[in-house]
């Protein structure tokens, strides 16, 4: 049960954004309030308002950022985004919650039958979804793609990019702390600041030793936001001046090690693959590498419907690492089948809130399965409306940054793409792990916006191009070189 002190920090937060917008520049202040607020208020700590979703540590930063760009700053909010394609798969994401409501008003009833008399006895139920609670959806989904929207418009800059970059490797690295104590002496310190703790405690064990959770939900998403700290770090050292590479190259292997203390074995691969490719591989193969990992995740549901995922060579492969790592990635599979079958009685708008996309025992009411992966939670609750709505628009920035720097004369940024790779290496650890977070979406609106921005110069480039037969050929060279 969170105490005082957790419920106070939730209403004092919108008071420190606000702080934080009057004192600094706007990208760091949009930045460090959604990113502060993750790090650090309590995990399952909220407000429960009537016909509006539950106000937590996501939600408040998220409003709080929104009300102060667009009423406390002279600022012109631009959230549409410019990309059709985009603005398509924003109006689906926030309305793709109508027909799931909709077709979902009748309430799933649990009934037991006796064995002498033909008597059914009602033992549990779950309600139906009614028209009230299409607001309430609607705006939780709006204000989870606020970080998504407003980092397309502020944080798509040179400027903005390192800005996040450089709030990653600071986060990670004073994070870095609280997670060298819980190594040590267990997971405490949410119990001894917010009077609870936030999961099971047995999943904190590994290895004869404890993994870190400080604030986070899990030890997966710290070991995930020591990743993206760790990319980022290597890539302001890969920018940094001579004489200043040596401070980001030390916060790199500081966070390397703390990485490899957490004991998740899925971020250590990620990082013992990927970050030579972020220090030394040109920008626009970090961009090819993500977006290939988003569009693995985006069919990756459509090969497991198909049978093509091989799924007991991989269990294998992870018997060969660990018997322990095996179990749990095979009772991962398990459980996606089961909620696979029940998405299936309900594909295209999927079964709403309230814990209906399930497997519960039918008695009982008892939970059977427990889903693991973002994609089957948002499959199982939304359909493939749903799903092709989130996941879009998390891919399409990848796809599109992608298109739109793959000439050999685009200019592409080691920054952008280090963002890019943070996004991409985030979906494949979705396939596995609920590990959506406001960075998450806060990478995905910064990449897209930098694509975006890269539209124009390639329409222009075309243009000089079309005009260039039309010269005379009387025309000076050195006036062609520069026109052309």
């Amino acid at each position: 049960m969170p105490n005082a002190i957790a419920y106070l920090i939730l209403m004092l937060w919108p008071v420190v954004c606000l702080v934080l917008f009057r004192t600094v520049a706007l990208e760091r202040a949009l930045v460090w309030s959604i990113l502060g607020g993750y790090l650090i208020l309590p995990p399952l700590a909220e407000f429960n308002l009537p016909l509006v979703p539950a106000m937590d540590k996501v939600s408040i930063p998220n409003l709080s950022v929104l009300l102060i760009l667009g009423f406390g700053m002279r600022t012109r909010l631009r959230l549409w985004p410019r990309a059709r394609s985009a603005g398509v798969l924003v109006g689906l994401f926030l309305l793709c919650a109508i027909p799931t409501v909709v077709t979902n008003g009748d309430p799933l009833i649990f009934r037991v039958l006796a064995h002498s008399d033909p008597i059914v006895f009602r033992t549990d139920e779950l309600p139906g979804l009614s028209l009230r609670d299409v607001g309430s959806v609607l705006i939780n989904q709006a204000l989870m793609i606020v970080p998504f929207l407003l980092a397309r418009q502020f944080l798509a800059t040179e400027r903005g990019l390192r800005e996040l970059l450089l709030a990653l490797m600071v986060g990670g690295a004073v994070y870095a702390l609280p997670a060298l104590v819980e190594i040590r002496f267990s997971p405490q310190i949410n119990v001894w600041v917010y009077g609870f703790f936030q999961h099971s405690f047995e999943q904190m064990m590994r290895e004869g030793g404890f993994r870190p959770i400080v604030f986070l939900p899990h030890a997966l998403w710290l070991a995930l936001f020591f990743v993206m700290s760790l990319f980022a770090a290597l890539t302001l050292a890969r920018t940094a001046p001579p004489r200043a590479r040596w401070k980001y190259i030390v916060t790199a292997l500081y966070l390397a090690g703390v990485l490899f203390l957490c004991k998740s074995l899925a971020s250590f691969a990620y990082a013992v693959v990927l970050a030579p490719l972020v220090l030394f591989a040109p920008p626009r193969w970090l961009i090819r590498v993500a977006a290939l990992f988003a569009v693995i995740a985006v069919i990756y549901p459509m090969l497991r419907n198909t049978g093509l995922v091989p799924l007991d060579d991989i269990v294998a492969q992870a018997q060969a690492i660990s018997a322990e790592r095996a179990q749990s990635l095979e009772y991962r599979f398990d459980n996606e089948q089961a909620l696979l079958a029940r998405a299936a009685e309900k594909p295209l708008f999927g079964w709403g809130g309230w814990g209906r996309n399930l497997i519960r025992h039918s008695e009982t009411a008892q939970i059977l399965s427990i889903p693991d992966g973002r994609w089957i939670i948002v499959f199982g609750t939304f359909g493939w409306l749903g799903y092709i709505a989130e996941l879009g628009l998390l891919t399409l920035p990848l796809v599109l940054l992608a298109l739109r720097t793959r000439g050999a004369r685009a200019v592409v940024s080691p920054h952008v793409a280090a963002v890019a790779m943070i996004l991409g290496i985030t979906m494949m650890d979705m396939l596995l792990n609920a590990t959506l977070t406001p960075i998450t979406w806060l990478a995905a609106g910064a990449v897209l916006g930098h694509a975006e921005r890269l539209a124009p110069d390639r329409r222009a480039a075309r243009y000089r191009f079309r005009i260039r037969p039309a010269m005379g050929q009387g025309t000076p060279r050195a006036t062609r070189r520069t026109l052309l």
